[in-house]
């Protein structure tokens, strides 16, 4: 499948799809068929999604509605104190561990140290820990490590795999945390083991442009620094993936809101042997001449900008031999005006032959992407059934609020993505794509934009005077509103991007999927960003990557606004403002949405008692929290993290087909990113990430059957 077609259509009608999700609809999920062994999770967790599918599905039931309520702490694992070794600082709260051959192993602090931890106790076995470079020390997205990668390799057993801040790949093997003998290279810095890695930044820029033309001015490798910042920087922040033995590697670049300069290398796709370490293909996201694409990047950037990162986890399919790449946006959010064009691959989700790396389809989901738009978690691989045909499906999660559905072998659309016309943009030199894609099917799981139709109505003053507050505040802003320039006050919403830079869905919130059912849960908030540019040099940094100036690139702000975005602290816009949607992938439609967790006790009582709303029926008191729950998918129920009205977090259990809690647990801190399990000596652990570590749940031993 090539690039899609831009036909004219009607205004999508936001109304009409969130009176679908609102309503909750029930629809009998259809039992989906095929691929469910490579689907579920069963005593292992083998990948940081659970498995390849990324779908956070576990067979195990030991955990279930008979005894969910005597959970308790098993034990507790907290990086600084437990690690035995100096893992950089800061622990984050964004990788999970997989459970492989008897033992958890994960990724934790800023040196994205590896750490093998006793299932039972949380005990540390063994550590891995990378030497310092300048390149790990300048990653932006040292402490975003999300985990590691395992495989089975022929000849070589149980192998993990991790990509690093500096942007090295390293082999290790599973049970010593030693790096593999005779594999990969010999990296030339000290300290560097004498086998078993690969310095990833020497494959990517191998017959890069810019890169040959500084070695043609004079200038050499240097292990330690990588690449001359004044042509790029790439680091990573999600584990390999391995498929059919091959270890197939994303990146990541600097943060695009914090560009200001136009020069930066690609985030090309790179795949290596997983017995030999052996480079086996590389895919360019940004097309070369004669090239699939390569027409949609104008002005020659092509040949000098970059990004176009895939920093979200893969996804795969062994059996089709496809692996899924979904990517961020080009050099600099909220300012494209030097690469004028679409930008393929930017913004997109790649499906390519796990042993060549030729594309096998693609679909971009922003055109020209200049919102901070980057696609943010993992793609879901579910079987469902539509209109009674069997169809492979893959969806993807967004910041957008769309859930975009393809046949993932063919690259077809489930049901049509229509082209519609966008805004476009007041900022000088900027040209943004004339239509966005659209799915029609399922309905936005979040707010698009803000538009009048998502004000609260409860009755007609109250809707009368919240659009008197969203008009005079320029709380209104169409979706893909393009940035505006500071001061501009005639700019519609004065800049305001919604579902902004956090979501919707984002990287805290990796969406689920029962593979049994077809129907996938969405935990999604209302966020919104300002998307304010300002002349580059205004922001530029001496320490930038890049060597030339944008004329604009993301800074200052709009003027103060004249009204609160409240009416009389009612918030003026409907809820919840942080939720969880399920949604049956067969039809499309809504089984349910509740709000994820519960909101604040004082913000409900407030709602409840405001005086405009007393005597009103179905008025919405639980908005919910911002930001996102996490889940994981069993047989009986929903897993999902939360806050209770007390701030107490809680691990709740949610009957998959109504939204009801059936249960819920004390936790020793709100987990965050993701949930995993696993069965250890014939005992169930659900393990959550929290700031600092894990903490793992288990029943008591005498609660065991």
């Amino acid at each position: 499948m090539g690039s899609q077609a831009r036909p004219s259509s009607r205004r999508f009608s936001v109304l009409m799809g969130f009176a679908a999700i609102v309503g909750g609809v029930l629809v009998s999920a259809v039992p989906a068929t095929g691929q469910q062994g490579v689907m579920m999770a069963g005593e292992e967790w083998t990948n940081i999604n659970g498995n390849t599918a990324s779908n956070r599905y576990t067979t195990l039931e030991q955990i279930n509605p008979s005894n969910f309520w005597q959970l308790e702490t098993a034990w507790n694992w907290v990086g600084e104190e437990n690690a035995g070794i100096d893992l950089g600082g800061g622990v984050n709260a964004r990788s999970l561990p997989i459970y492989v051959d008897g033992k958890l192993i994960t990724t934790s602090g800023p040196y994205r140290t590896v750490v093998a931890l006793d299932p039972a106790t949380g005990e540390t076995l063994w550590t891995f820990q990378e030497p310092n470079t300048f390149r790990r020390d300048y990653s932006m997205r040292a402490n975003h490590g999300k985990g590691v990668s395992y495989a089975e390799v022929p000849g070589r057993g149980g192998v993990v795999f991790i990509s690093t801040p500096g942007f090295f790949l390293h082999a290790l093997d599973a049970d010593t945390g030693q790096p593999l003998a005779n594999w990969g290279e010999a990296v030339p810095i000290e300290g560097f083991p004498a086998s078993g890695s690969v310095d990833l930044v020497a494959d990517l820029i191998e017959g890069w442009g810019p890169w040959e033309a500084h070695v043609r001015e004079g200038g050499e490798y240097d292990a330690g620094q990588g690449l001359p910042l004044e042509i790029g920087y790439i680091t990573s922040s999600s584990p390999p993936l391995v498929v059919n033995n091959v270890v197939i590697v994303g990146n990541s670049a600097e943060q695009g809101y914090n560009q200001s300069r136009y020069e930066m290398v690609p985030g090309d796709i790179l795949a290596y042997d997983a017995a030999t370490g052996a480079l086996k293909w590389k895919f360019h996201v940004i097309p070369r001449p004669g090239e699939f694409g390569h027409e949609t990047w104008e002005n020659d950037a092509w040949a000098w900008t970059g990004d176009v990162s895939s920093w979200a986890p893969l996804s795969a399919d062994p059996e089709l031999g496809l692996v899924y790449v979904p990517t961020n946006g080009a050099t600099i959010d909220y300012f494209g005006g030097f690469r004028p064009g679409d930008n393929l691959f930017s913004s997109s989700l790649i499906a390519l032959n796990v042993e060549t790396g030729e594309r096998a389809w693609h679909y971009q989901l922003v055109h020209h992407d200049i919102w901070n738009y980057d696609t943010p978690v993992a793609p879901v691989l579910l079987d469902v059934t539509v209109n009674g045909q069997r169809i492979p499906g893959i969806f993807q999660a967004s910041k957008q609020s769309f859930l975009y559905a393809f046949n993932r072998e063919t690259g077809e659309p489930i049901w049509p993505i229509e082209e519609r016309p966008a805004p476009q943009s007041r900022v000088p030199g900027e040209q943004l794509a004339p239509t966005q894609p659209w799915p029609t099917r399922p309905a936005p799981y979040d707010l698009l934009g803000r538009q009048e139709e998502d004000l609260i109505d409860y009755t007609p003053e109250i809707r009368a005077r919240a659009l008197d507050i969203a008009r005079r505040g320029h709380y209104l802003a169409p979706m893909f509103n393009p940035p505006a320039v500071a001061g501009d006050t005639l700019a519609p919403g004065w800049g305001r991007v919604c579902g902004g830079s956090t979501g919707g869905v984002n990287i805290t919130g990796p969406a689920a999927g029962d593979p049994t059912t077809g129907v996938i849960f969405i935990t999604s908030h209302s966020g919104c960003s300002g998307a304010v540019v300002v002349p580059g040099v205004e922001v530029d940094r001496e320490d930038a990557t890049g060597v030339t100036v944008s004329a604009w690139a993301r800074g200052g702000g709009m003027p103060d606004r004249p009204v609160e975005e409240n009416l009389d602290g009612l918030p003026i816009w409907k809820g919840p403002q942080g939720r969880i949607s399920a949604i049956d992938m067969n039809t499309g439609e809504y089984l349910w949405v509740i709000p994820n967790g519960d909101a604040p006790a004082a913000q409900q009582e407030a709602i409840r008692n405001h005086p405009l709303l007393q005597g009103i029926e179905g008025v919405e008191v639980n908005r919910g929290r911002g930001g996102h729950s996490a889940m994981l998918v069993t047989p009986d129920f929903l897993l999902a993290t939360g806050l209770t009205s007390d701030n107490t977090p809680r691990l709740f259990a949610i009957d998959k087909r109504t939204g009801e809690r059936v249960g819920q647990v004390t936790t020793r801190a709100q987990g965050g990113y993701g949930i995993m399990t696993y069965m250890h000596e014939g005992r169930q652990y659900v393990v959550l990430p929290v700031p600092g570590g894990y903490t793992a749940l288990a029943l008591p031993h005498e609660a065991i059957q």
